[in-house]
């Protein structure tokens, strides 16, 4: 794999006086001290750096991995002059960012960012193509309806940090952040997995928490963060549980045995992949699916698939703190207190499932569904233990119940 660039087993010594004659060039040695381990000699600032070299099918020194050392050398060279060379500049990217002037440069699906950076090569000189200008147009006019709306009409500005992911740009790039150059051969910067924005590592630690998540890149509905979904199709709450309750307080609140009889699994999954397709066009009618109990199971499968519970991790402990304390005013009061924990748009949609679960026990005489019963029921599919033992977790079942069992129960006073 090395080929004519391992030297054996030399000493630093050796390696620094062969490097010594040109300036980016390097060598492997196998360490006197450890045999087995590697190490890469690299001159750079005519000194040698010395660098402990790894393999796991691809080479590497820090996170980055490489097909073949001349591309890990290359990248690391880079590196190595950008922040010798720019150690001040880099110091200051951040401070008077592009971002803060521009604002969200993903917003409307277009970096405005664009107006601001060099032209590359290929943009065409000349004047846009008119269907560029009616774009444009749609976009300013929509921002401008929206504007217009009163605040109660929009969906509300739930905060979202950015789901950024390491990411390889193919051609030279600019920060969307601080609109600098990112360098190297890989990895340059992140990306975010929901929105689209391109930043440095580095600036990504400042980058507000104003994630605007795009349909291009929030492919699915199930297994979907909620924040991520509700934003991405600008909702108060999930399409999928405001759809399901309407369809089930529709024809369903009489059931028997409603959200405890369990459906036909495979169309239960079957409606999964119609919300994924087809988002809110997803036909759910009783043309559809005539059986209540599977829009009832899609819908707690919904819940089960949620990375983050709707009871998040974070407020999980606090919940069931809370469901321990005998006396019913402190424990009305405990709940209250752990409500405030949860995100916002988690808040939201467990307000609205409440609302739905309270009607549902309404009809108790037809439907034989209690609080108890549906705290049984909906307790381990709203709420996960955050990497409890097991017996602590099976423990912990009968306070989930007790926690959905009074939020039913108190719905009006604690929402």
């Amino acid at each position: 794999v090395w080929s004519c660039w391992f030297h054996g087993m030399i000493s630093r010594e050796e390696a620094d006086q062969l490097l010594s004659q040109a300036e980016g060039s390097y060598l492997i040695r196998e360490s006197q001290r450890q045999p087995g381990t590697y190490t890469l000699a690299l001159r750079f600032g005519n000194q040698t750096r010395n660098f402990r070299l790894y393999h796991d099918g691809k080479h590497f020194v820090g996170e980055k991995r490489f097909e073949s050392i001349h591309d890990l050398v290359t990248d690391g060279l880079i590196t190595l002059y950008i922040e010798t060379k720019a150690a001040e500049y880099i110091a200051k990217m951040t401070i008077n960012p592009i971002y803060e002037h521009v604002g969200y440069t993903t917003l409307n699906q277009e970096p405005t960012l664009k107006k601001h950076l060099p032209h590359s090569q290929e943009e065409p000189d000349g004047p846009t193509p008119a269907k560029d200008d009616h774009n444009t147009e749609e976009r300013l006019t929509s921002l401008v309806r929206r504007a217009t709306l009163r605040e109660s009409d929009l969906a509300p500005k739930y905060e979202k940090v950015h789901n950024f992911k390491v990411h390889t740009f193919r051609g030279p790039h600019w920060c969307e952040y601080c609109a600098n150059f990112m360098w190297g051969l890989i990895a340059q910067g992140v990306k975010c997995a929901d929105c689209g924005l391109n930043v440095h590592k580095q600036c990504s630690k400042v980058v507000p928490n104003d994630c605007q998540p795009d349909l291009r890149h929030v492919k699915k509905v199930y297994s979907c963060d909620l924040t991520t979904l509700v934003k991405a199709h600008n909702t108060k709450r999930p399409m999928v549980v405001d759809m399901c309750i309407q369809e089930i307080e529709a024809r369903g609140l009489q059931s028997e045995g409603l959200y405890r009889i369990s459906g036909f699994s495979e169309l239960i999954e079957d409606v999964k992949l119609a919300f994924d397709r087809d988002g809110e066009k997803a036909d759910i009618s009783s043309n559809a699916y005539e059986d209540i109990n599977i829009i009832t199971g899609a819908l707690k499968l919904y819940f089960r698939e949620l990375p983050i519970p709707l009871i998040t991790y974070d407020a999980y402990p606090r919940f069931i703190e809370a469901a321990k304390i005998t006396d019913p005013e402190k424990r009305l009061e405990a709940l209250h207190e752990a409500l405030k924990l949860l995100p916002p748009a988690h808040c939201e949609t467990l307000r609205y499932l409440m609302g739905h679960l309270k009607r549902v026990t309404q009809y108790e005489k037809e439907n034989l569904m209690t609080s108890e019963n549906l705290g049984i029921v909906f307790g381990p599919t709203l709420m996960r233990a955050p990497e409890l033992d097991a017996m602590t977790a099976l423990n912990d079942i009968r306070y989930q119940r007790l926690v959905v069992e009074g939020l039913i129960t108190n719905e009006d006073v604690l929402f």
